[in-house]
C-alpha cells in the first residue's frame, strides 16, 4: 500500500482558512479604527449608508392625510437628527459616555477571528499528528 506523502501548505482547506483569517483580521483592524481613526469613521459611515440603501420605498396617492403624516415624519426624524449631532458633540467633548456605533460588529469580528485561530490551530494539530503516525507507518513497512 502506498501512502501518497502530502505537504501541509498545499491543502485548499488550510488556504482558504489561512486566507479568511488574514482577511477577518484586516477586516477587524479597519472596523477598530486601530490604524488610523479615519478607518473607523469610514466604516460607521459605510454601515449607515448600507442601511439605508437596504430600505424598502413604495409610492401611494397623495392625500392630505398621507400629506401631514409625511411632514410630521420629516419633523421626527429631522429631531432625531439634532438629538443625534447633540450626543456626538457630548461625546466628542467628554460629557456624556458612549459606545462606539461600531461596537457590536468589532465583538462579533473578534469572535470570528477567535474561531478562526482555533480551527486553525486544531487543524494543523491534527495534521501534524496524522503526519506522525503516517511517517510510524512507513517505518513498520520499510522493516
Amino acid at each position: 500500500m502506498h501512502i501518497p506523502k502530502k505537504n501541509l501548505k498545499a491543502s485548499k482547506y488550510h488556504k482558504v482558512l489561512r486566507v479568511s483569517l488574514v482577511v477577518c483580521t484586516l477586516m477587524l483592524l479597519f472596523e477598530t479604527g486601530v490604524v488610523h481613526e479615519s478607518t473607523r469613521q469610514l466604516s460607521i459611515g459605510t454601515h449607515d449608508y448600507l442601511a439605508n440603501v437596504v430600505g424598502a420605498t413604495a409610492s401611494i396617492e397623495p392625500t392630505e392625510l398621507n400629506t401631514l403624516t409625511a411632514e410630521l415624519t420629516a419633523q421626527k426624524l429631522a429631531l432625531q437628527q439634532r438629538e443625534s449631532a447633540i450626543g456626538e458633540r457630548e461625546i466628542e467633548v467628554g460629557l456624556a459616555p458612549g459606545e462606539s456605533a461600531n461596537q457590536k460588529t468589532i465583538y462579533v469580528l473578534a469572535g470570528i477571528l477567535f474561531v478562526l485561530l482555533l480551527l486553525m490551530v486544531v487543524n494543523y494539530t491534527l495534521d501534524f499528528l496524522r503526519y506522525r503516525e503516517l511517517k510510524q507507518m512507513r517505518e513498520i513497512k520499510t522493516v
